[in-house]
């Protein structure tokens, strides 16, 4: 392919104009420099944040405000830069990423290319807490590259802190090690606060040793930072060391100077207004108290972190206060209340994602149930746990995979440019040698082609690349709400859908939404683990994908399908009749299993078993029985249907009492509400049955377990 090409000497003729009016313009900014400006009350206000996080937050925001918009922009930076700070450790983490995207937009208006790569590091750190590890690696390259010239001290340091982070994330101790090093060095250099920084420095390669599992070196690192306290009074890092000694010392096995720690981070925190910190200490002093089986002491430290958490709205936090408020209830027998606290939490770390956080706490809940001699429901969260560790492994491994070798194409990259320089540098040097005498002859001419021919590529460019991006979003919006194999909608799609659902307050309710409710199926395909294990996984995913395009044939255009996980499927009718529910149930069921699925000449039989509601349910209001109740009541109709043969579904139509006394059994026992005469229950058969196959005769003790569960 021919392609346009500029002479080389032009380039070096270019280089040297663009030197000469750098050099102009550095000259003249030298002649107008400015007066330095005035970091004095911004370093009291960061200097009262050590001790009084509240107070200093509210003092910066009033300084910010008087500055204004047209102050020095290095003061407006640096404003930013501690309040960004500031707001994390109150525990404000939107105001905090907003304050950072201030700080990005306010550098690039300035073209300042350390302060608008500080500012992406806070997106880097972003992504980071969100488990996007590869992402924040591509982010971190980028910023090395652009950094690569830089001789600022504090943003080198922060990059290697990011580095760090992202080897420790992914589990690479021993790379991270280094990077936590090279910060170390870099805090002596920085021009202010460097004390402080060298302390958080020490607690970060402290929590390393952690996570590496020598607690004698952390416990080491963590004391040696403390012995700078004489020297710096900042109860925000020190509150931070002694919660690294704790966790040391909890390692070790000196469980009491562990509480002692904690306690001390608690007062610090405290009466330095840090009710994050508060919160994360008073979690581990319930977690100590629940490993000396102090329950009692357990449950009273639990309600106060989550107080705290509550507070600051931090969910996490809320989370783990609940599961230990869960755990302490339980270790006093009320079992009960306990389990749902401890079912909150879980529901938390199952919708944002945090599998590990969810395997730790079945993990907790086996030990519950096994020191209460209850083996049966031990016995079944291990196996959830083991199927959540099996997901885990996998998940973990293809992420550190993903970032490993994006880190690895980075480090080529990088080479690539090197070697690209060198031989741009000796080609350089050969055209002006030749080539000096006609620069000076076509000087004119050369500017002004070059310059077209730049805007032509550059146009080209930013064009295709529009393009690519353009494509790539459209893939991205798609992947966001579909399901790659069946390309139905995924369980994320129709959660976010019913967020925005309007939901109208009991006095207001439409007529027409009670004559025409919207329905919820819930269906699971029968034996699908045997189809797995007799036919193999790739006919399993055939199935999924037959199945799914049996479903989508089987609705009207307005229903919504999709697949709520493994072989789990969920159809959203909005204004359904509730007159041909059954019909529309019947169908499904038909459409699935009247016809064997043919994959590679083989036959495979397939049925449903489905649990199906209205919501609104029986016409309460939404306020007291959500789509999430609605949709926990057809899981366990859809269970009952298993538990009766399969190829069925069962329809909880309506109360036969007042909610008030149905819900409380409704709510976790729907037998146990139809024994009572509680609800109306709707049964609708599937097809006859195919011929019994080996299929079919594999699955016949499954079935007793299961029945055997439910007695």
């Amino acid at each position: 392919m021919l392609q346009l090409q500029l002479p080389k000497w032009h380039t070096s003729l270019l280089l040297g104009l663009l030197a000469i009016v750098l050099l102009c313009m550095n000259t003249m900014a030298h002649a107008q420099t400015k007066p330095k400006p005035d970091f004095s009350e911004i370093e009291a206000i960061h200097t009262l944040s050590d001790r009084d996080n509240t107070a200093a937050l509210k003092q910066l925001q009033e300084y910010k405000d008087k500055l204004g918009k047209d102050a020095d922009y290095v003061l407006r930076a640096e404003v930013l830069k501690t309040l960004i700070g500031i707001l994390y450790d109150a525990g404000k983490i939107k105001e905090a990423d907003a304050a950072n995207t201030e700080l990005l937009q306010l550098a690039r208006s300035q073209n300042d290319n350390d302060m608008i790569n500080m500012a992406l590091l806070g997106v880097a750190f972003q992504m980071l807490d969100q488990g996007k590890f590869a992402m924040a690696l591509v982010k971190l390259n980028d910023i090395q590259q652009s950094l690569r010239d830089s001789k600022n001290a504090e943003v080198l340091m922060r990059l290697n802190i990011a580095f760090g982070m992202v080897q420790l994330a992914i589990g690479n101790f021993d790379k991270s090690l280094p990077y936590f090093l090279e910060a170390l060095k870099l805090a002596d250099q920085i021009p202010r606060r460097s004390a402080q920084a060298k302390m958080y420095r020490m607690e970060s390669i402290a929590r390393l040793y952690l996570n590496m599992h020598n607690a004698e070196k952390a416990l080491e690192t963590a004391n040696d930072a403390l012995a700078m306290q004489p020297k710096i009074e900042s109860p925000k890092i020190i509150s931070s060391l002694q919660m690294a000694r704790g966790l040391a010392l909890i390692d070790l096995g000196r469980h009491d100077e562990a509480l002692e720690a904690y306690k001390t981070v608690l007062q610090i925190s405290t009466e330095a207004g840090m009710p994050a910190v508060a919160a994360t200490a008073l979690g581990n002093i319930a977690d100590y108290y629940l490993h000396v089986r102090k329950f009692a002491e357990a449950e009273r430290a639990a309600r106060f972190s989550l107080e705290k958490a509550q507070a600051i709205n931090d969910p996490f936090a809320i989370a783990i206060a609940k599961a230990n408020i869960g755990f302490a209830l339980a270790g006093q027998k009320k079992f009960s209340q306990g389990i749902g606290y401890i079912n909150e939490a879980k529901k938390f770390f199952m919708e944002t994602g945090s599998k590990s956080d969810v395997e730790n706490l079945l993990s907790e809940i086996g030990n519950m149930y096994e020191a209460a001699d209850m083996y049966k429901e031990a016995l079944a969260i291990v196996r959830e746990q083991q199927k959540l560790s099996d997901e885990l492994f996998r998940s973990d491994r293809a992420r550190a995979v993903a970032t490993l070798q994006e880190q690895f194409n980075a480090q080529q990259r990088q080479k690539q440019i090197e070697l690209l320089a060198r031989e741009n540098q000796l080609k350089d040097a050969d055209i002006k040698n030749r080539q000096l005498q006609q620069v000076v002859l076509t000087l004119a001419a050369i500017i002004m082609v070059m310059v077209g021919v730049v805007v032509f590529f550059l146009y080209r460019r930013v064009r295709k690349t529009n393009e690519k991006l353009r494509e790539v979003n459209e893939q991205l919006e798609f992947h966001a709400v579909r399901d790659p194999l069946t390309g139905l909608y995924n369980r994320r799609s129709f959660v976010d859908m019913m967020k925005g659902r309007a939901i109208l307050p009991e006095g207001e309710r439409r007529e027409d939404a009670l004559d025409n409710p919207d329905c919820l199926i819930l269906m699971d395909i029968d034996h699908f683990k045997n189809i797995n294990d007799s036919f193999g996984h790739a006919t399993g995913d055939a199935v999924l994908i037959e199945v799914a395009r049996r479903l989508r044939s089987s609705v009207r255009d307005s229903d919504m399908v999709l697949r709520w996980g493994g072989e789990e499927f969920l159809i959203y009718s909005p204004r359904s009749n509730p007159a041909q529910l059954k019909s529309l149930v019947e169908r499904i069921l038909r459409s699935i299993g009247e016809e064997s699925v043919k994959v590679d000449g083989e036959n495979v039989p397939v049925t449903l078993t489905a649990g199906f509601i209205s919501l609104p349910f029986s016409g309460l209001p939404e306020t007291v029985c959500n789509w999430e109740k609605a949709l926990q009541i057809a899981d366990m109709a859809l269970y009952l249907g298993k538990v009766n043969g399969r190829n069925r579904a069962y329809g909880v139509s309506k109360l036969l009492i007042a909610y008030e006394e149905a819900l409380p059994v409704l709510d976790h026992d729907l037998s146990a509400a139809i024994k009572a005469g509680m609800v109306e229950l709707v049964e609708v058969h599937g097809p006859v049955k195919l011929p019994e196959s080996n299929l079919a005769a594999s699955s016949t003790m499954q079935d007793a377990e299961l029945a055997s569960d439910i007695k």
